[in-house]
């Protein structure tokens, strides 16, 4: 019994019917992205650890910005 694909199998895979649910998931998480961003890059100068986060938010896609937005807003310093 073998368990192993190789390429010609996902050669034979038709993604078209997938799109219009991988199209509407990945413009989300980009926006998602973006909008963390940019509120972290306004607020600089009151995050802590802002190389941290941003590294975060951008390898952690969907998961990384939510992050963001639940923990990392409360993370900053007063001035």
């Amino acid at each position: 019994m073998q368990m192993h694909y190789g390429w010609n199998e996902l050669k034979k895979i038709d993604f078209m019917p997938l799109l219009p649910v991988i199209l509407p998931v990945f413009a989300i998480g980009m926006i998602l992205i973006l909008i963390a961003l940019m509120d972290l890059y306004k607020h600089r100068k009151t995050r802590k650890n802002v190389w941290l986060w941003s590294l975060i938010i951008i390898f952690l896609n969907m998961f990384g910005p939510i992050m963001y937005f639940v923990i990392g807003r409360k993370d900053r310093e007063r001035i």
